[in-house]
């Protein structure tokens, strides 16, 4: 990658880095006060207190996550949904100022999430708006089948919602008997959720600091991570991923997409498995404010589709036919040929008529018709000079 490409995207996350920063100092008054003295207790904001030694158990199980991975569509690995990416980043500010000694990248935290549930999208799932994997992940059943080890039920099925045996859970999939040691209020609601990837995340974190190792060598890398997963196939993969995070091979997506960068709708808080406010849930982030732009994509297709195809060909169709239809057909072949055109020729026929036959005789008889008459006594021919008239127009 080049380096003008490099620099593009890490200049893309310095809001994120610095909202982490923000975010650290407003719970604590500053992360140096909880960790001023090197011999001191190592104390998170919510209050836990760092473990002194390395933890051993694994907080995963199994090659089932190298798996997952390699079941997921290819080039996923750099689309980080920012939910993911924020909390990776403040996970990393937070450990590194409780634990001097840890050295940890938010990149290796990242890869983690990426290779146990590509950051909280595994099997369908989404991280709403709160950072909660939704409807929620979990593992099968830990029940020595399946190429799993045998784990009989430690948490009563409060986070896993098996009471027979334990089953990994969350974007980081961690193991309910595990969760109990490195459980962590990530994000100062009051719950500690694994489902959560702001919880899980800075969880992901304590469980890779435990111990002395110094994660900015690969030495420590390599020994953190294989106690998480006790696979050296997960290690290497975990590395790799790391390491093309680092040289900025990612991008922040929207929160709530899907491997294959569909955009879901957000889910609302619900009662059921995973959802905050259900079992094991973050009962204060169940009910958020309705993103009803953001939720329903699809009615934006109906209202597009209706209104384009019925005005479009109804009213073309209608007004273009029938109207050319029937003035076409009836003026043309009836009234206006026929009629006017005969009609000027008939008053000349009277005149042609009289000129030509009327005789003086004719005339008069017309005349005295109109009631014209000679008056002797008057000394007036006025019956001649009618007759003349019609003869002389």
């Amino acid at each position: 990658m080049s380096s003008a490409g490099r620099l593009h995207r890490a200049t893309a996350i310095i809001p994120l880095a610095v909202l982490s920063a923000a975010w650290t100092a407003s719970l604590t008054g500053g992360i140096g006060s909880a960790s001023a003295d090197p011999d001191g207790p190592r104390t998170l904001p919510d209050g836990t207190v760092l473990p002194a030694s390395a933890i051993e158990a694994p907080a995963s199980v199994g090659d089932d996550a190298v798996t997952r991975a390699a079941a997921l569509t290819p080039g996923s690995a750099s689309d980080i949904p920012q939910a993911a990416l924020s909390a990776y980043q403040r996970a990393e500010a937070v450990i590194n100022g409780a634990d001097k000694g840890c050295n940890l990248p938010w990149e290796l935290i990242a890869a983690i999430g990426r290779v146990e549930s590509d950051h909280g999208r595994f099997g369908g799932n989404v991280l709403d708006e709160q950072g909660v994997a939704q409807p929620g992940i979990y593992g099968i059943a830990l029940n020595g089948k399946n190429n799993t080890q045998d784990i009989a039920d430690t948490d009563a099925g409060q986070y896993d919602n098996d009471t027979r045996h334990d089953r990994a859970v969350g974007p980081m999939q961690f193991i309910p008997s595990t969760w109990a040691v490195v459980g962590v209020d990530g994000d100062s609601d009051g719950t500690r959720n694994p489902q959560d990837i702001d919880d899980s995340a800075l969880a992901t974190a304590v469980y890779l600091c435990s111990g002395d190792d110094d994660l900015s060598s690969e030495q420590g890398q390599r020994a953190s991570v294989y106690r998480y997963n006790h696979s050296n196939a997960y290690v290497d993969l975990v590395l790799e991923i790391m390491q093309a995070y680092m040289d900025g091979d990612f991008s922040a997506v929207p929160t709530s997409t899907l491997t294959s960068g569909v955009i879901v709708p957000e889910t609302t808080g619900s009662s059921g498995t995973g959802g905050k406010g259900g079992n094991g849930g973050k009962g204060g982030k169940g009910d958020k404010d309705d993103d009803s732009p953001t939720k329903d994509p699809t009615p934006t297709q109906t209202p597009t589709s209706t209104p384009t195809q019925t005005p479009t060909s109804t009213p073309t169709q209608t007004p273009t036919q029938t109207p050319t239809k029937d003035p076409t057909t009836n003026p043309t072949t009836s009234v206006p040929t026929s009629v006017p055109t005969l009609s000027p020729t008939l008053p000349p026929l009277p005149t042609a008529t009289v000129s030509n036959t009327l005789t003086y005789a004719e005339a008069i008889a017309q005349c005295t018709a109109q009631g014209i008459i000679d008056l002797p006594l008057t000394g007036t021919n006025e019956l001649e000079d009618c007759a003349n008239d019609l003869l002389n127009p």
